[in-house]
């Protein structure tokens, strides 16, 4: 483990319209001190819809699921770790420079940031899906001094990822596409299913109502063809 990677350290990313992350490594979040534990969680969705009068059946695979990572962080002001993290600013202030990492709008970017987490051997690329504060100790006059911020993270994958974990013209699986300016649903119903008559289908299945009006950034299903 080098030296850099001692303490747990959160970083916002940037992706660009090729798929590829780049680290700000001029901005960071590092915590005073290294969660006890984390959890990461990975799931599979299947097709379990049956018919009128069907028996139990295997269920269809679905989609691979983005992974999950969980953990809760200290922040302590009453100056217990002050030691092993000297000129640490208050908890507010503290709090205030995570949230600017992971929860607030970028005006730049016009979304939250993506971000990594970096330990040790463990790094995952996600965006923060929610966020708890407790706050635990206060001074006499109501300053927070303790706080444990609990994050639950969501892993994101690039374009370019995605194009080689699956082919895009593929009819028989789930696509999960996240629309951007200047798509349309036939042109994305043609790169997933060779075909954009299908555009009526997925603008029902996706409760699309005006073609026109699809902003970017909405998450769009486009499930196998039967």
């Amino acid at each position: 483990m080098t030296a850099k990677n001692k303490k747990l350290t959160i970083s916002p990313c940037t992706v660009d319209k090729n798929g590829k992350v780049s680290v700000d490594s001029g901005k960071k979040f590092e915590v005073m001190l290294n969660p006890a534990s984390y959890k990461q969680k990975f799931s599979i969705s299947y097709n379990k819809g049956k018919t009128l009068g069907q028996n139990e059946s295997d269920p269809n695979f679905s989609a691979i699921n983005p992974k999950k990572f969980d953990l809760t962080i200290l922040i302590d002001g009453t100056g217990v770790v002050e030691s092993q993290t000297p000129g640490k600013p208050d908890v507010l202030t503290q709090i205030n420079q995570l949230n600017d990492i992971v929860y607030n709008y970028q005006g730049d970017k016009h979304e939250p940031n993506h971000v990594r987490i970096l330990w040790g051997s463990l790094i995952f690329f996600g965006r923060l899906e929610s966020m708890a504060i407790d706050y635990t100790l206060f001074t006499p006059e109501g300053a927070p001094l303790r706080a444990e911020i609990s994050l639950s993270l969501v892993s994101f994958m690039t374009g370019k990822e995605e194009a080689l974990k699956a082919n895009k013209k593929s009819p028989d699986m789930t696509h999960i596409v996240t629309f951007k300016s200047g798509d349309t649903i036939p042109q994305l119903c043609y790169q997933i299913y060779g075909d954009g008559v299908y555009y009526n289908q997925v603008a029902r299945i996706n409760n699309i109502t005006n073609f026109r009006n699809i902003k970017p950034g909405t998450i769009l299903r486009f499930p196998p063809l039967r």
